[in-house]
């Protein structure tokens, strides 16, 4: 009998994650076997830094143990094919920036479909902001325009890879600015700071939380309107150039995983996203949440995707 109420139990586990399969003890199996969730990006950048945030209470909420595994390179597409090839069980997420996934495919090409994924969860939505170091000298657009002036196509700015967010941002101003100024890719926001610090490099465009966690000067915001993190921090509309851009993150799937799997995974991320430490986690690292469950992220990708492909051929954004 007590056997019994074992195997019952386990088999409801499986039932509440949502797994197919040919049998009980098939479920069981694929219930407790730990799920892979793949950062795309190196260790210590500012999606990385979420990731582990978001770990626990990710683990907590689908009744599994959640790996984190970094697969960095190519701005974030060597991760997401690591993904797409994955088994579509539930086993393997992925856990990125929007960038790797509808900007890159314009701007570079990418050895992927749009199809090949799909979107489960969106988790934040994170301000773009031009930074610097405190002591660079570099305190207004109007020094950093200067000084791209006086050292025309030398003058050097990180980014975390070719082909994003950050990168197109800064290659939307210089087309609008008419300057020209000196790309410098990294593998990641982390090796970014290590830069920064050691004055390799002395601009850097990313999100808004770095700014603080490593005691940046904040140029100017991408955004709509001035943001309460950074009051006193002009938007390049305010300086004259109307861009916009957000660096927003999410779980995604590979193509094929059976709808109830993604369904968990989905309501399991909405319910680590409002879990209290989570909330305060990403509060102190100035990460905005913004928490879309499966069928609106899926609208939201879609949209960005389009968004995206209009302003590289607007402006020719396409990196070689």
């Amino acid at each position: 009998m007590r056997k019994l109420r074992m195997t019952a139990g386990l088999v409801a586990f499986g039932m509440v994650m949502g797994i197919a399969g040919p049998g009980p003890l098939t479920q069981v199996a694929q219930a407790q076997s730990p799920v892979t969730m793949i950062v795309p990006y190196p260790p210590g950048g500012a999606t990385d830094l979420m990731a582990r945030l978001v770990q626990p209470e990710l683990s907590a909420a689908l009744g599994a143990t959640v790996v984190i595994k970094n697969s960095a390179g190519a701005n974030g597409t060597v991760g997401a094919m690591e993904m797409a090839r994955s088994r579509p069980d539930g086993t393997t997420i992925l856990f990125t920036t929007g960038t790797s996934l509808v900007l890159t495919p314009h701007t570079r090409g990418a050895p992927f479909r749009q199809d090949q994924f799909i979107p489960v969860c969106q988790t934040s939505a994170a301000l773009v902001v031009m930074m610097t170091p405190q002591n660079s000298g570099l305190r207004t657009l109007q020094d950093v325009v200067a000084r791209a002036r006086q050292d025309a196509g030398a003058f050097p700015y990180a980014s975390t890879g070719p082909g994003g967010t950050p990168h197109i941002t800064m290659v939307s101003l210089e087309r609008m600015t008419g300057i020209s100024m000196n790309h410098i890719p990294f593998r990641g926001s982390g090796e970014v700071m290590q830069a920064l610090a050691a004055n390799q490099v002395q601009l850097f465009t990313d999100q808004g939380n770095l700014v603080r966690q490593y005691h940046l000067h904040p140029i100017a915001v991408f955004s709509e309107t001035r943001r309460p993190e950074f009051p006193d921090t002009p938007t390049m509309r305010e300086l004259g150039h109307d861009l916009v851009f957000t660096i927003w993150s999410g779980i995604y799937l590979p193509a094929g995983t059976p709808d109830a799997i993604v369904d968990r995974i989905s309501e399991g991320c909405l319910r680590t996203m409002a879990a209290p430490a989570v909330v305060e986690g990403l509060r102190r690292m100035d990460m905005p949440i913004q928490a879309r469950g499966r069928a609106e992220f899926s609208a939201f990708h879609a949209a960005e995707y389009e968004r995206f492909g209009r302003l590289v051929e607007q402006f020719n954004l396409r990196v070689n």
